[in-house]
């Protein structure tokens, strides 16, 4: 570990002693100081018990409210007991609330025209009273998101297996409103896996991540991006998508177009759409690891407002910042910070702290249990500096003339372009930077690639452009990958 590194931690550890001195020695303490040991409080982990749990149990959600912290609990297939809805006050002192439920929870929404909080099937107001949905402890919810016509009184939920119910905020009554897994024609014998839901620029869009080996090997497609305008629903790409955000404050969000991101894959790299100003466009990213390559595996990645106007985006290994807003529906100001490979199935912004929810162990290597990262936004940059891999095309027809997606370049340090031509006839590949990030293409560089035949190109170290692409001078079955390390 970096001395700089070594010190930062060591200073934040002593804050951290010298604030439990003070919990202390206060007459209304309420616990003894919690012990630290790194960046983690052991004594706030969420376990369930060893025997009889039989897979993970994480943490889902996290949302600052009502002066604490609260987490809502997350096990697979609402199988299991012990866990559900927790809170750390000012003091740091952790509770298991008594309303807790345990089942399979990952969402969170602040609905503040009510001046509530839905975190799991709970709804806590603004006091810290703990309400529950009753009809939906039993289902595995995957988001909560703003209602199209009724935002003052109703929200919508969306659950894993692809039900979306509307939820009166008072009364707290549950009407099942789709089915999207018939809606969406997700192909028979594909298990239905949706993730997130998230409402902006009129429209409830969601997202299903199954991605398993027919998905890999183009066998199969179940992964879906969908949106709903109100009135029908529309698919805009086959391929897994893990998360859907933007702006959750709407009337901010609204003024400033309330931009939506959008995070999925395929078999080349990470796919980012965007939606600004009621258009969608695309963009591929790096892979930090083939670890996530499975619907499993992929279901942990947000993009969420950790402090005022910066975005935090964790995509497939990969911290990035995120630009609040786009302009001219480009998007520019994507910036890796590092690579890792913790799983964090939720991340805020409290007391100060940057807070990491985890699902760091399953029965599979004894009881499982998960505990809370507490540290500051910029001790990510310390993690590991950022690599990845990814193409634009894999042993994919193209025609003479054809663009391919961009490709994120900026802030990675040496950078490799792998080229194979898969046709009888040779063929350039022309490789064009976006180095502003506005859209306007400069030409780079034309690789030469022979029939049946392979080059690679490596870039000068520090060359960094915002985006680049390839365009295929000639038809052919390409493939064309990054490696940036």
């Amino acid at each position: 570990m970096p001395r700089a590194a070594k010190s930062f931690n060591l200073t934040l550890i002593v804050l951290f002693s010298l604030l439990n001195s003070l919990i202390a020695q206060t007459p209304e303490a309420k616990t003894k100081p919690p012990f630290l040991v790194g960046n983690v409080f052991p004594g706030m982990t969420i376990k369930a018990p060893g025997v009889g749990s039989r897979s993970e149990t994480g943490i889902g959600a996290l949302i600052p409210w009502a002066d604490r912290l609260w987490a809502v609990g997350y096990v697979a297939h609402i199988a299991g007991e012990g866990i559900g809805l927790y809170s750390i006050d000012s003091d740091l002192s952790f509770r298991r609330h008594p309303a807790s439920v345990t089942g399979t929870f990952a969402n969170r929404m602040v609905h503040w025209e009510s001046e509530q909080v839905f975190i799991g099937p709970h709804v806590i107001d603004a006091k810290g009273n703990v309400r529950t949905i009753e009809a939906l402890k039993k289902h595995r919810l995957a988001a909560t998101a703003r209602h199209l016509t009724d935002p003052d009184k109703q929200v919508y939920f969306l659950t894993m297996e692809g039900l979306v119910f509307e939820v009166d905020v008072k009364t707290l009554d549950a009407r099942q409103l789709f089915d999207l897994v018939s809606i969406l024609k997700l192909p028979e014998g594909s298990q239905p896996h949706f993730k997130t839901g998230h409402t902006a620029q009129g429209r409830f869009v969601v997202a299903n991540n199954t991605y398993e080996e027919p998905e890999h090997l183009g066998a199969r497609k179940a992964g879906r991006l969908a949106e709903w305008d109100g009135k029908e629903w529309r698919i805009i790409e086959d391929n897994p998508f893990i998360e859907v955000s933007g702006k959750q404050n709407p009337r901010v969000g609204e003024r400033y177009g309330n931009t939506l991101y959008a995070v999925g894959w395929d078999n080349i790299s990470v796919i980012l759409r965007v939606l600004h100003d009621g258009k969608w466009s695309r963009y591929r990213l790096p892979q930090g690891s083939h670890s996530w390559d499975h619907t499993w595996n992929t279901e942990w990645m947000r993009i969420r407002e950790v402090q005022t106007e910066r975005y935090l985006m964790d995509a497939f290994g990969i911290f990035y910042d995120l630009p609040a807003m786009v302009y001219g529906g480009r998007v520019w100001g994507i910036r890796p910070i590092a690579s890792h490979l913790r799983i964090c199935p939720d991340f805020v912004s409290w007391s100060g702290l940057l807070v990491l929810a985890g699902d760091q162990t399953d029965n599979a290597v004894g009881q499982p249990q998960s505990g809370l990262w507490f540290g500051n936004l910029d001790d990510l940059s310390r993690w590991g500096r950022p690599s990845g891999w990814g193409g634009v095309w894999r042993k994919t027809p193209v025609q003479a003339g054809e663009l391919s997606d961009p490709f994120l370049m900026t802030g990675f340090d040496k950078k490799t372009v792998h080229l194979a031509n898969d046709s009888d006839q040779a063929t350039g590949f022309a490789l064009e930077v976006d180095f502003l990030g506005d859209g306007d293409w400069q030409a780079y560089q034309t690789v030469p690639v022979p029939a049946h035949g392979y080059r690679h190109l490596e870039f000068p170290d520090g060359y960094s452009a915002h985006w680049v692409r390839v365009r295929a001078n000639g038809a052919c079955r390409a493939t064309v990958y990054f490696t940036y390390n």
